[in-house]
């Protein structure tokens, strides 16, 4: 395999290069008009400064309609999200925005509330699975050691961004980035669908001729019956999930940023403080994400040089220099979606998994995983800041935490039954779809909402309070 990023699929290469040329032409396209917008007079863009930062509605915890319906779509979101590995939280926030009646940043913090909860049960769920073809753990250790740093690093730029970015343009990015991921993982659904269909026939074919009555099946019949394999117990399984070493290198990433935010966040905005806790992030994330990305690395190249084809973790790619630059990019941008969005980052995360050939149920499981930690980062963040009503939190992750179980053991059971692993692919298409509709809904109706109000839809000032 040559140094070009080369995925699994039909022309993988290119297709990857296509789609960032889509991503970075619609993108720039977005934030032109944006800039073109930022002509306004200043006495007038202080004024919409105000209008722009909408202030804080916590609707009371009560059963209505509105709470019934919030629970019903949180429910099936958490449940689906999850299992495609991608939270869910472009339909959680317009959902408790537009039904239950939160402002946006509440919903934001809300919806990692939720994701966290439905995050947590999945991976409770996922440790006591086996692998669906291999003697290692469903969470690949070595994909979220190089994902998670990243993200979180992400999730602080985008957090930074939707303070500047105006909200019509979030929607548009997000709506475009949806739909480029959507499709591409709906069409590689439909291939490993095809790939499915030929080996059932295959399986079929193999059945009908083993029932088939022939000399040799008859010398078969006199063969000594070989023992059953062990099956391993819940316990078993749980501690053939378990990489202590990974979990404790992962948790010293979660805590050192814990630990910068709550020291950026007691700091005057945009002081030297302010801004020392912000860059101080970047070499937790950097040095942590150089140190996997050299592991790799390294392996890649001592096992090409032994001639050995063996994939070194889930990923059937060749960890050079390129792949790794792009594993980084897509990571930062996951993670800055996350915090423009309040999701944690799975839209991205899961789709780019499945591109570089990681099997669905590991994909599912190594994002959630993933997921985990950085919603439950914005979490903490987010209640000591008191971003959200503990009630109301409470009852939406006791809502994800239940609908995360039932997605895992509903879907799990139907792939199995089926033998069908694209339905997750499907499932995360689906849901990634859904978001960009409710994304680009929210987006269209607050754009009609402040052209009518002759609001400024331009660039807003990081450092206003």
């Amino acid at each position: 395999m040559d140094s070009s990023i080369v995925f699994p699929g039909v022309n993988g290469g290119c297709r990857c290069k296509d789609f960032i040329i889509y991503l970075l032409s619609a993108a720039s396209i977005a934030i032109s008009v944006t800039i073109f917008l930022h002509s306004e007079p200043s006495s007038q863009r202080l004024h919409s400064n105000f209008l722009s930062r909408s202030p804080r509605v916590w609707p009371r915890l009560e059963m209505n309609w509105r709470s019934a319906l919030a629970t019903i779509i949180g429910f099936l979101g958490s449940a689906f999200g999850t299992v495609g590995g991608v939270g869910g939280g472009g339909i959680f926030v317009p959902m408790l925005n537009l039904i239950v009646g939160f402002d946006t940043k509440s919903a934001a913090a809300l919806s990692k509330c939720m994701i966290m909860g439905a995050s947590a049960s999945s991976v409770w769920f996922n440790l006591r699975v086996l692998h669906p073809s291999k003697e290692v753990p469903i969470i690949d250790y070595d994909l979220a050691l190089l994902f998670q740093p990243m993200l979180m690093l992400g999730i602080t730029i985008g957090v930074a961004l939707s303070v500047v970015f105006p909200y019509w343009l979030i929607s548009v990015l997000i709506v475009i980035l949806f739909l480029g991921t959507s499709s591409r993982s709906f069409f590689r659904g439909i291939q490993m669908w095809e790939q499915e269909t030929i080996m059932k026939m295959e399986m079929e074919k193999r059945e009908q001729e083993a029932k088939t009555p022939s000399e040799e099946n008859d010398d078969a019949l006199y063969l000594p019956l070989l023992p059953p394999p062990h099956e391993k117990s819940g316990v078993e399984i749980m501690l053939l999930n378990l990489r202590w070493k990974g979990i404790l290198v992962l948790l010293l990433v979660w805590f050192s940023f814990l630990l910068l935010q709550l020291f950026k966040n007691g700091t005057e905005v945009c002081s030297p403080l302010y801004w020392i806790f912000n860059i101080l992030q970047f070499p937790v994330a950097l040095s942590v994400f150089a140190w996997e990305a050299a592991k790799l690395w390294r392996e890649s190249r001592r096992r090409r040089q032994r001639g050995d084809c063996e994939c070194i973790c889930e990923a059937s790619i060749e960890w050079s220099a390129p792949q790794l630059f792009f594993c980084a990019f897509c990571g930062l941008l996951g993670g800055t979606v996350g915090g423009l969005l309040g999701s944690g980052g799975g839209f991205i995360l899961g789709p780019l998994l499945l591109e570089i050939g990681v099997v669905p149920q590991v994909a599912s499981a190594t994002a959630t995983f993933v997921m985990l930690f950085s919603s439950s980062l914005s979490v903490v963040e987010f209640y000591f800041l008191g971003r959200f009503p503990i009630p109301y939190a409470l009852y939406l992750i006791l809502v994800s935490v239940i609908a995360g179980f039932w997605g895992q053991f509903f879907v799990r059971k139907l792939v199995k039954v089926l033998k069908r692993a694209s339905i997750i692919i499907f499932i995360l298409s689906i849901v990634i779809i859904a978001s960009a509709l409710t994304m680009g809904f929210v987006g269209v109706e607050k754009s009609i909402f402040m052209i009518k109000h002759h609001e400024y839809m331009g660039f807003l000032s990081f450092c206003y309070n």
